[in-house]
C-alpha cells in the first residue's frame, strides 16, 4: 500500500477495517481486505474451473480480451461498502482497533428503517468514482447495480442514497480510506487503476443477472470460515496467498464444472447412436439436425407423439449445442416429483458415458430427493441399487437464512453466507473429498450450481419470480442447456413463469428445448414470442410460427443478425409407428362409489389383460380399489395417488413400471389392474391394454391415451388386440348437457370438459344419460392415435366452437376466461420484471418492491403453483410408553431417533395432506420433541395417529392412514 503512494496513517487505516468478525467467522477475524482478495482468488478458480466457454467468451467481449481479471475485481470489489461506519460499529470488538486508528463515526441510527447496508454502502461509494473515472454514466449504470445486489435484492438508484451522511462516513479521513480500499484492491488483483477496469462493452441484462449470481456464488465461498481462515494482521494478506486458499478450498469442497469445452461429436448423429446407443426415429433425427443447423443458441420446440422417444432426443441435441456454442451441462426440467426420479437415472446414465466421475455432478432437485436409491448412493455414500457396483441401472432444503433479516433493514453482517446444507450435516460430512459429490451444492438456493440437475418445473420458474438470490438460481441456468420436458402441463398462471423465464433466457443466448405431445398451437406461438422476446430485448415481439407440415415436428427460434427467426419443419416427418385406431366409448358415470367403473373392470380383464384407470380425484381412486378388493377381481390390484406416504408411493410406482415398463417382457402379468389418479398421465412409461379413464381437458385425455398399447413387442391377450378407450367421470343429463363429477369441474373448468366431451362424443356417439342403459360401455367410435392428435388438441383450444347447441359453450367459455384473466393477473404480482421494464438495460431497481421471501419451501412452490396451499407431514403411530414410524418401527418415548436407517424408515411416512387441512395441520400439528436434534426432523410435522383406533382429528375432520388406501378421510 505503500507503494501506492498511501499516507502510513491511511494505510494503518485500511489495515484494521475488518470484514469478518471472530463472533461470526470462527473465532478468527478476518481483514476486510483479505476476504476482498479471498474472493477475486475464487472467481479466478471458477474462471479457470467452473464457468462455461460460453460466458467466459461475452466476458472476454465486454472486458477487451481481460474477462477472467473483470471477472475477479467485479467480484472481489462486492463488499467495498463494508469500508463505513454503519458497518464496521456492528461489532464493538472488531471496532475498537478501528476507532483507535482514526475512524470516527458519532451515533448512528437504531431505527431499522435508516440503518444502512453494506451492499447498498458500496454501490454508493462505488457509483460516484465509475462515473467520473470511467467518463461513461452508461458504463457505470450496469456494474454498480452488481455490488448492491449481491445480498439478493437489486434496489433503485434512490435506493443506494444513505439517509444521513454519517452512515456512509463524514469527513476526509473516511474519503480518503474508502478510496483507497477500492485502488488498493484493483491494483493488487492486476488492473493499473480504476480507470482500466473500465468494460467496452455491456452485457445484457440477463448476463448480468448471470453475472450477479456468480458474483453471490464466489463470495459464499470465501466466506466459508472453515475454509478460510481469519487473518488479522495486514501482513499476512497476499493476493498470492488467497490464491493458493482458493484453490485448496475448491478442492477441498469438491467442486467442480460440468463438461469443460465439450468436444464436437464425431457425426451428427453420434450423440444418438454412440451415446445413446438408439436407432434414431425420424422425429428424433429431425430435432438434432436442427440443432445442427442454427447458426445461434436458440428455442426449440419438439412436437411428437407418446414414447416417441423425445427426452432421448433431447438429451443428443443438448450434447450438440452444448458441443458447438460452450455451454457446460443441462438442467432438466419435470412437471413433478415423481417424473423427476425415472428421469435423474436416465441423465445419470447419459453422463457417465462422458466421464464416468461426473456422476457425482448430477443433482436430483426435489424434496423427496432422499428416497430415490441413486440419489442415496451417489451423495450419500449409500449402497448402490440393486448391488451394482458402478453405472446406472436405468432444493433445496432447510429454513432460509435471508430470513435472518428484513429487505430493508440492517444487514446482519453476511448473514447469508455459511449455509451448511441439511444434508451435509446428515449424510457424508461437511468436506468431502475432491473425488466425491459437492455437498456444497445442496445448501438453500443452489441446487441450479450443479453441472447437470434434473428436478420439478418449479425451479426453472423460481428463476422467474421476484425473489431473494433469484440471481443465484439464474446464474445456475445461464451455463447450461434447459430441457422442459410435457411443457404443455403448465397452467396459465404457471405458463406467466414460464414465459418469463423465457425471455431472460432468450436474452441471456441460452438454449432451450420444449418437450411436448399435446401442444396448442397457441402455446406454441406465445413460448417462441417469449424467447425471442429476450433475444431482441423488447417486450412485445411477434414472429409468426410457420403451421407446421405435419406432427411429429419442430420448431426453432433464435435471433440472427437482428432478425428473428422462426421456422417449423418443412416436410412432413414420420411417427415411428403408424397411426392406430383407437376405440373410444362411453361409462357414465359420476358416482363415488366406484361401483360402475369396477364392473367395467372385471368385464374388461376377465380373459386376461392390463387395465389401467385414471381418475380424477383421489376418494374415487380408492372408492373403485375397495369395490374390486371387495368384490373380488382377477389378477394384481394396485392403487397409485398422491396421499400415500412417500415410501409406500415409491414402491407401488417401481413396481408398477417393472410389471408394465418398456423392459417388463416375462414378468408381465395375465390379469393386472392399475388404479390411478394423475400421477399416471404423463412421464409415466407404463403399457396397458386398456384404458378406462375419467373425461379430463383433451390435452390431457390424450396424455392418457399414451399409455395405452405403448410399448412394441407387447404380448397381449387377444381380447385387446386393438387399444381401447372407456371414458366415465361424465353422464348426460336429461337436457342433453353433460354433467359432469364435482371434482373434475373445480380442477379443470367447464368449457374445456365441454370441449373434450364434443370431441369424445364425434367418436363415441351421443353421451348416455346415467342409469338409462346397460352398466358396460357401448360400441363407440374411434380417433386415429397419432395422426389425429394435433388436429383434436388444436381444435379443443381453438376459436371455433365445437359444442352441439344446448351444452351453453359460450356461457362456459365467458367463465373459464374470467377465471384465467384473474389467474394471469395474479401471476404478475410475483415475476421477475414487469413488462413495460424489460426493455431496460441494467438491473437497477428489479427488486421495485423489495423481495418475496418464502419462510419455506412450501411458500416458494406457491409463488409458481395457483393453489391452495399444502403442508407435508410424517405419519407417527402413538404406543406404549412412546411412538412408532409408519411401518412399526419403534422411535422412542419422545419419538427419539438413532440413526439414520431410522430417520429414513420415519421419512418413508412423509405424506402430502390435502389442501383443505392445510390450515388445521399448521395449527395444530408441531414435530416430535424427539426430533429436535435430528437435521432431517426438526422441522417436520407428525401426523400423530392415535393408538386406539388408528386416527386423529384435524380440525374438523378426522383422518387415518391405511396401508393400502393410503390417507382417509372419515365423515
Amino acid at each position: 500500500m505503500k507503494a501506492m503512494g498511501l499516507s502510513p496513517q491511511t494505510v494503518e487505516r485500511v489495515s484494521r477495517l475488518w470484514g469478518k468478525s471472530a463472533a461470526r467467522n470462527g473465532g478468527r477475524t478476518h481483514l476486510l481486505l483479505g476476504h476482498l482478495l479471498d474472493t477475486a482468488a475464487v472467481a479466478g478458480v471458477m474462471w479457470d474451473r467452473y464457468l462455461s466457454a460460453a460466458f467466459r467468451r461475452r466476458l472476454d467481449e465486454v472486458s477487451g480480451g481481460r474477462g477472467r481479471l473483470w471477472f475477479m475485481w467485479v467480484c472481489g470489489i462486492h463488499d467495498c461498502g463494508k469500508a463505513c461506519p454503519a458497518f464496521q460499529a456492528m461489532d464493538a470488538a472488531e471496532a475498537a482497533p478501528v476507532l483507535a486508528a482514526g475512524l470516527r463515526w458519532g451515533r448512528l441510527p437504531t431505527d431499522r428503517r435508516k440503518m444502512w447496508r453494506h451492499d447498498v454502502a458500496g454501490a454508493a461509494l462505488l457509483k460516484p468514482r465509475l462515473v467520473a473515472e470511467w467518463g461513461s454514466d452508461e458504463a457505470a449504470g450496469w456494474v454498480w447495480p452488481l455490488v448492491a445486489g449481491h445480498h439478493g435484492v437489486f434496489p433503485s438508484v434512490r435506493g443506494i442514497e444513505p439517509p444521513h451522511r454519517e452512515v456512509q462516513g463524514r469527513g476526509a479521513a473516511w474519503d480518503e480510506v474508502q478510496r483507497a480500499v477500492v485502488d488498493v484492491f484493483t491494483r493488487v488483483v492486476g488492473f493499473e487503476d480504476m480507470a482500466d477496469v473500465r468494460p467496452v462493452g455491456a452485457l445484457r441484462k440477463a448476463e448480468q443477472l448471470a453475472l450477479s449470481g456468480l458474483i453471490v456464488m464466489a463470495d459464499w465461498i470465501a466466506s466459508d470460515s472453515r475454509q478460510f481462515l481469519g487473518l488479522a494482521e495486514a501482513d499476512l494478506v497476499s493476493f498470492d496467498g488467497s490464491r493458493r486458499r482458493a484453490e485448496v478450498a475448491w478442492d477441498r469442497l469438491g467442486l467442480r464444472g460440468g463438461w469443460r469445452d465439450l468436444p464436437l461429436p464425431r457425426d451428427r448423429l453420434e450423440p444418438l447412436t454412440g451415446r445413446l446407443g438408439v436407432t434414431p426415429r425420424a422425429s428424433q433425427r429431425e430435432l438434432l439436425e436442427r440443432a445442427w443447423s442454427m447458426p445461434v443458441p436458440g428455442l426449440l420446440i419438439a412436437e411428437a407423439p407418446m414414447g416417441e422417444g423425445k427426452t432421448k432426443a433431447a438429451l443428443a441435441t443438448a450434447e450438440c449445442l452444448a458441443a458447438r456454442f460452450g455451454f457446460d451441462g443441462v438442467f432438466v426440467a419435470m412437471p413433478t416429483q415423481a417424473t423427476s426420479d425415472p428421469m435423474y437415472e436416465q441423465v445419470l446414465q447419459w453422463v457417465r458415458t462422458f466421464d464416468p466421475e461426473l456422476e457425482s455432478q448430477v443433482a436430483l432437485l426435489h424434496g423427496r430427493r432422499r428416497f430415490n436409491a441413486w440419489w442415496r448412493a451417489i451423495w450419500e455414500g449409500g449402497p448402490r441399487p440393486d448391488g451394482a457396483a458402478d453405472g446406472c441401472g436405468c432444493e433445496d432444503g432447510g429454513t432460509d437464512p435471508a430470513g435472518a433479516y428484513d429487505d430493508f433493514g440492517a444487514i446482519d453482517e453476511d448473514a447469508d453466507n455459511g449455509m451448511q446444507c441439511t444434508e451435509a450435516r446428515a449424510g457424508a460430512g461437511s468436506l468431502p473429498g475432491a473425488d466425491g459429490p459437492a455437498h456444497w451444492f445442496l445448501g438453500n438456493k443452489r441446487g441450479l450450481l450443479t453441472a447437470f440437475a434434473v428436478g420439478t418445473v418449479d425451479h426453472l420458474l423460481h428463476a422467474a419470480t421476484r425473489t431473494r438470490h433469484v440471481m443465484l438460481r439464474f446464474a445456475g441456468l445461464a451455463g447450461k442447456v434447459v430441457v422442459v420436458d410435457e411443457v404443455h402441463a403448465a397452467d396459465i398462471y404457471m405458463r406467466q413463469f414460464l414465459v418469463e423465464a423465457l425471455r431472460w433466457l432468450g436474452q441471456a443466448g441460452v438454449p432451450v428445448v420444449l418437450l411436448s405431445a399435446t401442444l396448442p398451437p397457441a402455446q406454441r406461438q406465445l413460448f417462441v414470442d417469449a424467447y425471442l422476446s429476450g433475444v431482441q430485448g423488447a417486450a412485445d415481439v411477434h414472429q409468426l410460427v410457420p403451421e407446421p407440415a405435419g406432427y411429429p415436428c419442430v420448431t426453432v427460434a433464435y435471433g440472427v443478425g437482428g432478425r428473428a427467426v422462426a421456422e417449423t419443419s418443412r416436410e412432413a416427418v414420420p411417427s415411428w409407428r403408424e397411426s392406430a385406431p383407437v376405440k373410444l366409448s362411453w361409462l357414465p358415470d359420476t358416482g363415488t362409489d366406484g361401483k360402475r367403473v369396477a364392473e367395467a373392470v372385471r368385464d374388461a380383464v376377465a380373459d386376461g389383460g392390463v387395465v389401467l384407470v385414471v381418475v380424477n380425484q383421489v376418494a374415487r381412486a380408492q372408492a373403485i380399489y375397495d369395490e374390486l378388493r371387495g368384490r373380488g377381481c382377477d389378477g394384481e390390484l394396485h392403487l397409485l395417488h398422491a396421499r400415500l406416504c412417500a415410501a409406500h408411493r415409491a414402491d407401488r410406482t417401481a413396481k408398477c413400471l417393472r410389471l408394465m415398463g418398456p423392459l417388463a417382457g416375462e414378468n408381465r402379468p395375465r390379469h393386472m389392474v392399475v388404479i390411478a389418479t394423475q400421477l399416471a398421465e404423463q412421464s409415466f412409461d407404463v403399457d396397458a391394454d386398456v384404458l378406462i379413464t375419467d373425461l379430463a381437458p383433451t390435452d390431457l385425455l390424450l396424455q392418457r391415451i399414451g399409455r395405452l398399447h405403448r410399448h412394441s413387442g407387447t404380448r397381449r391377450p387377444d381380447a385387446h388386440r386393438a387399444p381401447r378407450v372407456v371414458v366415465t367421470g361424465v353422464a348426460g343429463g336429461r337436457d342433453g348437457v353433460p354433467r359432469f363429477l364435482g371434482a373434475s369441474e373445480a380442477i379443470y373448468g367447464r368449457w374445456s370438459l365441454l370441449r373434450a366431451a364434443a370431441l369424445v362424443t364425434e367418436a363415441a356417439g351421443q353421451l348416455p344419460i346415467a342409469g338409462a342403459q346397460d352398466l358396460l360401455p357401448g360400441e363407440g367410435g374411434v380417433w386415429s392415435i397419432p395422426a389425429d392428435v394435433p388436429g383434436l388438441v388444436a381444435r379443443a383450444y381453438g376459436s371455433d366452437e365445437i359444442c352441439p347447441a344446448g351444452w351453453h359453450e359460450a356461457e362456459a367459455w365467458e367463465q373459464w376466461q374470467a377465471k384465467e384473466a384473474k389467474r394471469e393477473e395474479k401471476a404478475t404480482e410475483f415475476l421477475l420484471c414487469r413488462q413495460r421494464e424489460w426493455a431496460s438495460p441494467t438491473l437497477e431497481g428489479l427488486h421495485y418492491a423489495g423481495s418475496r421471501v418464502p419462510a419455506t419451501e412450501e411458500q416458494l412452490d406457491a409463488l409458481v403453483r395457483d393453489g391452495d396451499p399444502t403442508v407435508e407431514a410424517v405419519i407417527v403411530r402413538r404406543a406404549p410408553g412412546g411412538y412408532r414410524a409408519y411401518d412399526g418401527t419403534w422411535l422412542g418415548v419422545h419419538g427419539e431417533v438413532d440413526d439414520d436407517e431410522v430417520t429414513d424408515r420415519l421419512m418413508g411416512g412423509t405424506i402430502r395432506l390435502p389442501a383443505k387441512l392445510t390450515a388445521a395441520a399448521q395449527a395444530e400439528l408441531r414435530p416430535l420433541p424427539g426430533w429436535a436434534d435430528r437435521p432431517w426432523l426438526q422441522y417436520q410435522l407428525a401426523l400423530v395417529l392415535e393408538e386406539e383406533d388408528g386416527t386423529t382429528p384435524l380440525g374438523k375432520h378426522r383422518v387415518s392412514y391405511d396401508d393400502v388406501l393410503g390417507l382417509v378421510e372419515h365423515q
